[in-house]
């Protein structure tokens, strides 16, 4: 082993500090709880930012697609063919017709604005991230008038299954008395909750017949949904896209549509970790200053180890053990901490709000109506180990410091 029994015995004996000495072993213990608490925020918030990024493009993609194939100018005619030849492409899983349109939406607890989605039954049917999460009612009844409506969209508007929904159009109907808007009452079948604010809060599904009828797109729809096997490969997908179709097509990818949101999650994520491995890197300046104090504190006694027969690289690794000691219990502390907390983040912040009474995870600002937290191991270890090299280097200078002390010096006053 690199350390032997004695030089354990006396590391270990140097962090129990006499009662003369007790502000060392605070400043000791102190640098313990700043690595534990560095070591564990950094675990969590990583998490959190790994969760929310996940929860989010997977949401985003769960619904919108990973390609949006339009037509050159407004609407997309002969779409079933140009479906089917693109279904027939490599690494192509889905492809959906949709037809996408703002409207405001009435019942007769008030009004709210909403985006109104023309969908085949069997389409809709097929999304897992829609299907799976129906809270009221059944997407057996959607079709002809039928609608399914985000949950929040339906609390705003005071409605549930069987109630009836109203949709105006902006783009309305030319007559002789000026343009009037196109209207059209549909009854609710279904309630879902994806758990994505935007969507739970702004989201129409309508029969695609029906809404070709209401927006007057009789032969066309808005867009195809296409979805591949690999989210990394759209691009290659979006080339034999428009190869297959002669290039009559606008094509855009979800890299793009949603690039805003994704390299903003993306920029947060990193400096989130640079901030919080500042925290560290104090608790490690911490482990320096506690190591100095000590070996001040221990010259007398580094002295009589000299003189008993004491290498300097004996008393150089008794200190640097003492000093690693504290960052390996502290990096052990906060590797537990932070992973306990992270999978308990939900029963955590639902504590807390009881007891504060005071929202601590907004859904309108954040997105989400839970904490997302992911757990990336690659990440985890990264932390650990950088913590515990930070504990090592905090502990080279004391520990140097301390084998160079000369006995006769430290022996010449006593």
């Amino acid at each position: 082993m690199i350390f032997n029994t004695f030089e354990r015995m006396v590391a270990f004996r140097y962090l129990r500090a006499r009662r003369q000495e007790g502000f060392v072993s605070v400043i000791a213990i102190f640098s313990l709880l700043g690595i534990a608490l560095g070591v564990a925020t950094l675990i969590i918030v990583m998490a959190v930012m790994n969760g929310f990024r996940a929860d989010l493009i997977g949401r985003i993609l769960g619904l919108n697609g990973h390609l949006a194939v339009y037509g050159q100018a407004g609407s997309l005619t002969g779409f079933d063919a140009a479906a089917q030849k693109v279904r027939e492409l490599p690494g192509v899983t889905r492809v959906t017709p949709l037809i996408e349109g703002q409207v405001m939406a009435t019942a007769e607890a008030g009004a709210a604005g909403a985006l109104v989605r023309g969908i085949r039954p069997d389409d809709l049917r097929s999304l897992p991230l829609l299907a799976d999460h129906i809270v009221q009612g059944s997407l057996n009844d959607f079709d002809d008038d039928g609608v399914a409506v985000g949950v929040r969209l339906a609390r705003r508007l005071g409605i549930t299954v069987g109630s009836p929904i109203t949709v105006l159009s902006p783009q309305g109907t030319a007559t002789a008395f000026g343009t009037m808007p196109r209207v059209k009452t549909y009854h609710v079948v279904a309630l879902f909750e994806v758990g994505y604010y935007e969507y739970d809060n702004s989201f129409i599904y309508v029969p695609l017949n029906a809404a070709q009828l209401f927006f007057r797109l009789p032969d066309a729809v808005s867009y195809l949904e296409v979805f591949v096997a690999d989210a990394d490969q759209s691009t290659h997908a979006a080339q034999l896209i428009a190869a297959a179709l002669g290039g009559q097509v606008r094509i855009l990818d979800w890299q793009r549509a949603n690039s805003g949101i994704v390299s903003a999650v993306e920029i947060e994520r990193n400096v989130m970790f640079l901030i919080l491995t500042l925290i560290i890197v104090v608790a490690a300046f911490n482990i320096i200053s506690s190591m100095i104090m000590m070996v001040k504190d221990k010259g007398r006694d580094i002295a009589i180890l000299r003189t008993m027969g004491a290498s300097r690289g004996m008393v150089l690794r008794i200190f640097m053990l003492s000093g690693a000691s504290i960052g390996i219990a502290g990096t052990l502390a906060g590797f537990v901490l932070g992973i306990v907390i992270t999978r308990n983040l939900e029963p955590i912040r639902q504590f807390l709000q009881n007891i504060l009474h005071v929202e601590l995870f907004s859904a309108e600002i954040y997105f989400f109506t839970r904490i997302p937290a992911r757990i990336d191991s690659g990440e985890v270890a990264a932390v650990v180990i950088m913590a515990l090299a930070l504990s090592f280097l905090a502990t080279l200078y004391p520990s140097w410091r301390a084998a160079r002390l000369d006995p006769v010096e430290a022996l010449r006053y006593e």
